[in-house]
């Protein structure tokens, strides 16, 4: 048994979809591949897709099992580490799209040139360019 390498998703929690999915469009200037009620999703490379799921959608599935995503909102629940071409092109279409910027592109002591930022329910989006 394995871990597919064709195929992954990375799934956010959110306090509105609709927002949120209007939030990524304009930071990756693409539409969806999926948007249904209950999930939107982006694809961002061959192998790779970034998943919107509503909070009291994952609450929903997990029976409750789970503590409510909602008790944390703007609290940094994860980071998206994104290589792009232009970091702080990125960073400048994540403050325009509604997202907060936090910390501009600079090279830092691991090697990549990244910018900080946070979307609107305070996820961590970084945007950076590898020293490769």
């Amino acid at each position: 048994m394995s871990i597919s390498k064709d195929k992954m998703m990375y799934i956010i929690y959110v306090n509105n979809q609709g927002k949120s999915k209007l939030f990524y469009e304009k930071l990756l200037g693409y539409k969806p591949i999926l948007d249904v009620q209950g999930m939107t999703e982006f694809q961002l490379s061959d192998s790779v897709i970034l998943g919107i799921m509503p909070e009291e959608g994952i609450m929903r599935i997990l029976e409750n099992k789970i503590p409510n995503p909602a008790h944390a909102n703007g609290v940094p629940r994860s980071e998206l580490y994104l290589f792009v071409d232009n970091p702080d092109e990125y960073y400048s279409r994540l403050v325009k799209a509604g997202g907060t910027g936090i910390s501009k592109t600079e090279l830092r002591n691991w090697g990549d040139y990244v910018a900080y930022g946070s979307d609107i329910d305070g996820n961590i989006l970084a945007f950076a360019k590898d020293k490769y």
